[in-house]
């Protein structure tokens, strides 16, 4: 642990003194990281996708290499695309009347240094360089530690990132908890988390020690709104998807929907002919992914029994009646949870799984005060074709970002910020939102020509006290 701590404060003198030494990297040398970045992700996706499966037991191939590989490859073409128009000097306007004088404002996006980043294990490789598109385009270094829970591809993602970039660039660190708090208390110049709240808080207080500014990527709660005039089986299909992708282990999953008294059954008979579909059977079924481990498993099923003791009526969604109660995997069928009352776990923590609570409303107007009552969170959905009660949902609640008619689709717009507020996250990444988020922002301004100085002269000593006034007063106009 110590040369592991010794090593991270070596690299981050290294990276610093590289960044004093050689300034601002050129636009040429930040796409070139942006390519070698996309080379490296694609020449080597299949060994992704072969250490995604081993970590987890059993991971959907076809959904990793969709998660973590391909899906990536937009973030890093639009700032490569893009990074000129993003660099370039943000013109504003000068105070009157020096701007008619010559003089000029403007911003200078600079990089700030040398990033932190701490990615989850749920998308290990997705939430390590989704981000990464960003952080390089604005000019800046990396050390990087990522979860050892998924340590086949945390080592896999090592090896490659060591031997496609040099240590002054971009340098991983493994190990757990330890690693991991010792890595929150260095000196960046920004961190980028993404995880728990809970954790969060931790990594928080521990960047305040040294002023280091922090971005949080969290999640929470994530609610879906039903309008009355949704297509429920198209919703059933488009919820239960994003629902189950991951077996639900996504930050921005839907962690419970809200839907009119007479839709209900409607609805959860829907999702039961969604998971026929998707997924015949489950149990040995390469495209249901696994729970990440014993910890996972059972805090999951903890939700579960705790809403049965408390009264809810629990429906497991199993097509082929399989029995999991022994399994070589961590699998659980997606769950439908009905008569929920406020005191539940479930109704209250992240659910972080295939687990999805259905509430009843009798107006749209209590459905937007239940979502009001829990923290603000990552991600809101709404479905329905009343544009009207779309825009009461969207305007009388708060959330990181909305999708309307389907789940998790906004952090795949690759124009688009992604991050949460309050309680699930700060700060934003992808897109120019992500350029200027890892920017310093410096403002620059170049005063007036020194044959005009005589125009300070007004403001200076010797003062009369009614010209010096009414000269502010002409400046106000």
């Amino acid at each position: 642990m110590e040369n592991t701590k010794q090593s991270m404060n070596e690299v981050l003198t290294l990276q610093k003194n590289h960044f004093i030494k050689h300034g601002s990297p050129s636009i040429e040398l930040r796409v070139d990281r942006l390519n070698r970045l996309k080379t490296m992700i694609m020449d080597n996706r299949y060994d992704f996708v072969d250490a995604l499966n081993s970590d987890y037991g059993n991971r959907s191939k076809d959904a990793s290499l969709m998660t973590d590989a391909y899906s990536i490859v937009p973030d890093i073409n639009n700032a490569i695309k893009n990074i000129k128009k993003w660099t370039k000097e943000d013109k504003r306007s000068a105070n009157f009347p020096f701007g008619y004088l010559g003089a000029k404002s403007y911003v200078k996006y600079e990089p700030l240094g040398t990033v932190g980043m701490i990615s989850p294990w749920n998308f290990p490789v997705n939430l390590s360089f989704g981000p990464l598109a960003a952080i390089f385009a604005a000019g800046n270094q990396v050390m990087h530690k990522p979860s050892e829970l998924t340590p086949l591809t945390a080592t896999l993602i090592k090896d490659l990132c060591d031997k496609a970039f040099d240590q002054h660039e971009f340098a991983t660190f493994l190990g757990g908890p330890e690693v991991g708090e010792a890595f929150t208390k260095l000196h960046f110049d920004h961190l980028l988390y993404t995880g728990s709240g809970n954790i969060g808080k931790h990594v928080m207080a521990s960047a305040a020690e040294n002023l280091v500014p922090v971005t949080l990527e969290l999640g929470g709660k994530s609610p879906v709104v039903i309008g009355e005039s949704a297509d429920l089986k198209t919703t059933a299909k488009r919820i239960m998807f994003g629902k189950t992708m991951n077996a639900g282990q996504i930050c921005l999953a839907p962690d419970y929907v809200i839907i009119k008294k007479d839709k209900r059954d409607e609805f959860i008979a829907e999702t039961e002919n969604a998971i026929n579909e998707f997924y015949p059977d489950i149990k040995n079924n390469d495209d249901y992914t696994s729970i990440i481990n014993q910890r996972h498993y059972d805090r999951i099923n903890s939700l579960i029994d705790d809403a049965k003791e408390k009264g809810a009526h629990v429906h497991q969604i199993n097509p082929a009646n399989e029995d999991f109660s022994q399994q070589e995997f961590y699998k659980i069928p997606p769950t439908i949870i009905t008569n929920t009352t406020d005191d539940m776990r479930v109704m209250n923590e992240e659910i972080f799984g295939p687990v999805l609570p259905v509430v009843d409303y009798d107006s749209v107007d209590e459905a937007i005060a239940k979502i009001n009552a829990k923290d603000r969170p990552l991600g809101l959905y709404y479905f329905g074709t009343n544009k009207d009660e779309e825009s009461k949902v969207i305007n009388k609640t708060t959330s990181g970002g909305v999708t309307v008619n389907n789940v998790i689709g906004h952090i795949q717009q690759k124009d688009l910020p992604f991050g949460g507020v309050g309680p699930s996250g700060m700060g934003r990444y992808q897109s120019f939102d992500g350029f200027k988020n890892f920017s310093n922002h410096r403002a620059v301004y170049k005063d007036v020509g020194f044959k005009l100085d005589k125009f300070f002269d007004g403001i200076r000593p010797p003062y009369s006290s009614k010209k010096i006034e009414g000269l502010l007063k002409s400046l106000l106009k």
